[in-house]
């Protein structure tokens, strides 16, 4: 047999069978925490933190499907915090994933105003196992445009 033939015929072998796991790595399902830190911009900036805890159903293969809930605090300058309830759908690449979100946000300021408004946001993902680091931002649909951008750790276990 032609040694080139042979090459790739153990090549394409490799790769097929190492498909399955490509396809499920980075699509750990169950209970997952993480927190971030990113950028507030409501015309000004500042350093914002969040905290958040979710539930990753895991149903369909290459599809993610969750629930998550944050608390957000948008730093000084913006004098905001929120709790967030979000619907989370992405596709999973291997270990890379992207990944979108839509939901409500109840917006406390620190004069003591609150208002429940929609939110929703775009990211993508790195899976190491039950370790991810992620990117993401989010949009609140507050006067002044309300965003955040943040880079996060999660784990799934």
């Amino acid at each position: 047999m032609n040694k080139n033939l042979k090459a790739l015929l153990i090549a394409s072998s490799v790769l097929a069978a190492s498909i399955p796991t490509i396809a499920s790595a980075g699509a750990d399902s169950g209970f997952y925490i993480g927190g971030g830190v990113g950028e507030a911009d409501i015309g000004e900036t500042d350093t914002a933190y969040k905290v958040f805890g979710g539930f990753n159903f895991g149903v369909i293969p290459l599809i993610d499907l969750a629930v998550e809930a944050s608390y957000v605090d948008m730093g000084t300058v913006a004098d905001v915090s929120a709790i967030n309830a979000f619907g989370l759908a992405g596709l999973n690449f291997g270990p890379f994933g992207i990944f979108a979100k839509a939901g409500l946000a109840e917006i406390d300021t620190k004069i003591g105003s609150s208002e429940t408004e929609s939110a929703y946001g775009v990211g993508a993902k790195f899976q190491f196992g039950s370790l991810a680091v992620r990117a993401e931002y989010e949009e609140y649909d507050v006067p002044g445009d309300l965003s955040m951008v943040s880079v996060s750790g999660v784990w799934t276990f």
